[in-house]
Formats: structure tokens, C-alpha cells, sequence
């Protein structure tokens, strides 16, 4: 049988890294679905098909992100419970999230796909590409079960201390992407839909080997008869934390959906450029992602075990690990942003080379303070409290809005260079206040 990891014991730090060295490998190689669509398609399909790709990644984050978002949430109260070592309890969280898991991607899926045309009109796409970034956003919609089918099993796993088991499915999945990926678009010459294809196959087989696992080794998450009945107030409960959890990512996707029509009514160029720099940058912030997932579960886990103390030395730690991340990250995005965006963009492309490479100098300037905004925000929510969390979704959304609406008709791509900075400057001044008064107030209420 596979071991569960219980975080309540042992020095925080190395547990903290220690867990967030798989959840790292993990959504790098979540990332690499992304870059490995646009690599390809970039490379053999043309900027213009990279820019369709990219035209909607802003309606991606909005919908993918709500998903994942509520299925982290749902996992919250399984940490707490396991921490708490109540396992009967862990398994009734389990069924009820089993059940609404399955009711948010009918959900989804039928209201994304409904409405795909719709999001792309919002979006101000570029009518020269409009018709590949429809049937690649929709392809994608079509495969949103499957993205909450991994997820929340993923989530589930790390709950109870296994972050090394979905990493290793995702490196085998990603591996299968990159060969279905040249098998649809180079062989079979499907265009930008065998890209989007590839990624949904690859989600569902990631899926799927999550879930044999766990069937298979995780004895202590079977369910019995008497976990399978679906309560009310622990659904209420999964959802008070979830959904605001899945909002706070949709509010934050609001904002950069207004900031991507007003780069998109910039012109072809800027849809490429920004495509690329989105790329590089995401892939760039996924270290702060995992670090601040680790810290998260670990405060999850000693909050069920009602250890304080430990919930703060943890958050501490983890910040300043953060912040000599974010210097490394800063030095590598202001001096090789070039060579890096020459990944998706050829040589002879050099309006395109020159607008992702300012976007990614800009970008750098600001990385130590991701570290500050995820630490927190994450810390927050893995203490239950994510409809707090959710403002600093909110706080982003706005200084989004402001930057596209006021700023970008009159300085262009300079402005569209500085709106996520601003976003997230904004935002780490809310939620890095209130996650050291949280703690503080659970301190104090436990003495």
C-alpha cells in the first residue's frame, strides 16, 4: 500500500520542500502541454496559428482555472481531516466532493461550449484567425471533465501527503502530448485542433492512472458503505470553501480576459507576442505555484492537528525560500527574455521578438513579489478561509481593468507590459496583511 505523508511533525521547512519538489515537477509539466501546443504549432503551423492558440488563453485561465481552483478547494477539509487523523470523516469529504466534482463538469462543460463563440467575440479576436481559435478553445472545452477528473484526484492525493504520485502520471502524460502533438499536426496535418486533441487525450489518461492508484494502493481512502451518503452540510461545507477558492481564480481570469481583447485590438503581432511572453512567464511562476501549494497543505494538515505555531514557522519559511526563487527568476527573464521567447518565435520574426522580449524584462522586475501573493493567498484558503481569499482575486481584477481601459489606448504595449505587475503589487498588499493576522488571531484563540 502507498504511504500518506502527515506534515504535523518534523522541521517545516524540508517537509515543506521536500513536498513541493513533485508539485513543482508537476505543474512544469502542465505547463509543458501548453508550451509543447505552442511550440509546435508555432513552429510548423505559423505565427498566425500560434496567435489563434493564444488568442484565448485569458478564457482558458477563466474557465480551466475556476475548475481547478474548486477542486483544490474540495480537497482543503480532506487535509484538515486527515491532520486531525478523523479518517471516517476524511471519507464521508471524499463521496460528497466525488459527487459535486462530477456535477461542476456537466456544469462546465455544457455552459463553455455553449458559449465558446460568444468568449471569442469578447475577446476581440483578430477575424484572420478567429476560425483556428474556435475550434481549438472548443476542443479544449469539450475536454473540461477531464481536466476536473484530474485535478480533483490529484488534490485528493496531496491531501493526505502524496504530491510525488501525480507528478509522476503528468510526466508520462506530457511525454504522451509532445508524441501526440507531431502525430496530429505534422502526420495527420489536423492543424490546431490535433494541438488541443492531444491535450485533452493526455488529461484523460493522467486522469485515469491517478484514479487506478489510488483504487489500487490508498486503502485508507476507500470508501465504505456508511461514507457513501451524501449530507448536506458536508457538500455546504465542501462548497463554501471550494467555489470561492474556483472564484477567486475566475475574478483574477476577468481581469486578464480585458486585458487580452485590449492586447488583441493591438493587432496580430502583439496577439503573437504576447502568446509567447504568456508562455515563458506562466512557466516561470509555476515554482512559486508549487511552493505555495506545499505551504498550503502543510497549513491545512497542522491546522486539523490544531498546531499553530508550526502553521507559522511553515508560512515564514516558505516565503523567504520564495523570495531567493524570485531573485534567480527575475535574473534569468530580464537578461535571456530573447533567447527564451526564440523557443516559440523564429529569428525572422523580429517585431514579434521584440515585443515578447521587453514583456518578459518588464515582467522580472517584479518577481519577488509572487512569492508574497501566492504564499499568503494559498495559505489562506488551506486554512478554510478562501472566501476571505478570495478579495485579493478581486483587488487583481480591478487593477486589470484600470491598466486595459485607461492606460493601454494611450501607451500601447508598454501598458499591456505593466498590467500584471500592477495587478499583483495591488493585490499582495491586501492578502499578505490579512494571512499575518490570521495566523496570528488562530495563535492567540488556541493559548
Amino acid at each position: 500500500m502507498a504511504q500518506t505523508k502527515d506534515l504535523t511533525e518534523g522541521n517545516p521547512l524540508s517537509l515543506i520542500i521536500k513536498f513541493a519538489l513533485p508539485l513543482l515537477g508537476g505543474i512544469l509539466f502542465q505547463q509543458a502541454y501548453n508550451i509543447a501546443d505552442a511550440a509546435i504549432v508555432g513552429r510548423y503551423l505559423g505565427a498566425k496559428a500560434l496567435a489563434a492558440v493564444g488568442a484565448s488563453s485569458s478564457a482558458q485561465f477563466l474557465t480551466f482555472g475556476f475548475c481547478m481552483g474548486t477542486m483544490t478547494g474540495f480537497a482543503v477539509p480532506v487535509a484538515q481531516r486527515f491532520g486531525a487523523r478523523d479518517y471516517d470523516g476524511m471519507r464521508r469529504f471524499v463521496f460528497c466532493a466525488n459527487i459535486l466534482a462530477a456535477a461542476t463538469a456537466l456544469l462546465m462543460t455544457s455552459l463553455c461550449a455553449f458559449f465558446c463563440d460568444q468568449i471569442l467575440f469578447a475577446l476581440k479576436t483578430p477575424e484572420d484567425i478567429f476560425g483556428d481559435a474556435r475550434v481549438y478553445l472548443f476542443t479544449l472545452f469539450l475536454g473540461t471533465p477531464f481536466i476536473i477528473f484530474y485535478n480533483w484526484l490529484s488534490s485528493l492525493l496531496r491531501a493526505v501527503g502524496d504530491s510525488k504520485t501525480p507528478f509522476a502520471f503528468l510526466v508520462f502524460s506530457t511525454m504522451l502530448n509532445v508524441v501526440l502533438d507531431l502525430l496530429f499536426i505534422v502526420c495527420f496535418g489536423w492543424g490546431v485542433f490535433g494541438a488541443a486533441f492531444a491535450t485533452v487525450i493526455s488529461l484523460f489518461v493522467s486522469g485515469l492512472l491517478c484514479a487506478l492508484y489510488i483504487r489500487a494502493k490508498f486503502e485508507i481512502l476507500r470508501l465504505k458503505k456508511e461514507n457513501k451518503v451524501f449530507d448536506i452540510r458536508t457538500a455546504a461545507a465542501l462548497v463554501k470553501i471550494g467555489v470561492p477558492m474556483g472564484l477567486q481564480f475566475s475574478i483574477t481570469a476577468i481581469g486578464s480576459m480585458i486585458m487580452q481583447a485590449a492586447n488583441n485590438a493591438l493587432g496580430t503581432v502583439y496577439v503573437s507576442a504576447f502568446s509567447a511572453a504568456s508562455k515563458i512567464k506562466q512557466f516561470a511562476i509555476s515554482p512559486f505555484d508549487a511552493l505555495a501549494a506545499s505551504v498550503s497543505t502543510f497549513a491545512s494538515q497542522n491546522y486539523g492537528a490544531h498546531k499553530f505555531d508550526r502553521i507559522k514557522k511553515g508560512f515564514a519559511q516558505g516565503l523567504a525560500a520564495g523570495t531567493l526563487l524570485g531573485a534567480a527568476l527575475a535574473v534569468l527573464l530580464i537578461f535571456f527574455g530573447r533567447q527564451l521567447s526564440m523557443i516559440f518565435i523564429s529569428a525572422k520574426n523580429a517585431d514579434v521578438l521584440d515585443a515578447s522580449q521587453k514583456f518578459l524584462f518588464i515582467s522580472g522586475f517584479f518577481y519577488l513579489v509572487i512569492p508574497f501573493l501566492n504564499v499568503s493567498r494559498l495559505t489562506v484558503q488551506g486554512l478554510g478561509y478562501s472566501n476571505r481569499a478570495i478579495f485579493s482575486g478581486v483587488i487583481e481584477m480591478l487593477a486589470r481593468i484600470f491598466v486595459s481601459f485607461a492606460l493601454v489606448p494611450k501607451m500601447g504595449w508598454t501598458a499591456i507590459c505593466f498590467c500584471d505587475q500592477a495587478a499583483w503589487v495591488s493585490a499582495t498588499f491586501f492578502i499578505f496583511s490579512y494571512c499575518l493576522c490570521l495566523i496570528g488571531r488562530l495563535q492567540k484563540e488556541a493559548r
